[in-house]
């Protein structure tokens, strides 16, 4: 269940203001479909995430030392960094709808997922608690918690949600997790 919340509570925080989420909003402009586009956001996720998840647990197994231990740690420490810089999505950027709304957002959320922040939280997830399912169901979860309101709000969501402190909070977060992280490494919690 630790790994499941955790999971979800990272994720929901990074991906505010994320390019995922300014994403969601534009397919929501262009389509003005809600129920295509949170599936196609649900089965995209599921499948980036699930593979990130197995990625990190995989590699945690395969190299279970302290030193891999200390990266994970240090990991999160840089994802609170890279945390603080706004993402930026350009209209030019944009995928055109050309295959329907699922369809569309499907493969747009697959791609701009990949190497995204959220990705690679869900990797060092998969990492620390070695629970696959649980991730991908948290990372998930935290993923439509933030982008099923921002479809539905848009820019007006943007506008009264101060972005800065979000992303404030969710850098803490990952602060946080990385800093536990290496004390459990270096015995000072059990």
């Amino acid at each position: 269940m630790e790994a499941m919340l955790a999971s979800t509570a990272v994720v929901a925080l990074a991906e505010i203001g994320d390019k995922t989420q300014l994403l969601a909003i534009l397919l929501a402009t262009r389509f003005n479909r809600p129920l295509p586009i949170i599936l196609g956001i649900l089965v995209a996720t599921l499948a980036n995430h699930a593979l990130a998840a197995l990625l990190g647990a995989s590699a945690a197994s395969f190299l279970d030392s302290a030193i891999f231990r200390y990266a994970i740690g240090l990991s999160f420490i840089a994802m609170a960094a890279w945390t603080l810089i706004p993402d930026k999505f350009d209209d030019d950027d944009a995928p055109k709808p050309r295959y329907g709304a699922f369809l569309t957002t499907l493969v747009a959320f697959f791609l701009v997922e990949m190497g995204d922040k959220t990705q690679i939280a869900t990797i060092a997830l998969g990492a620390q608690y070695h629970n696959v399912v649980a991730v991908t169901a948290g990372t998930t979860l935290g993923m439509m918690i933030a982008n099923v309101p921002a479809i539905f709000l848009g820019h007006e969501l943007l506008k009264r949600v101060d972005l800065a402190k979000v992303r404030m909070i969710a850098a803490a977060l990952f602060l946080l997790i990385g800093l536990w992280v290496l004390a459990q490494t270096a015995g000072w919690f059990g």
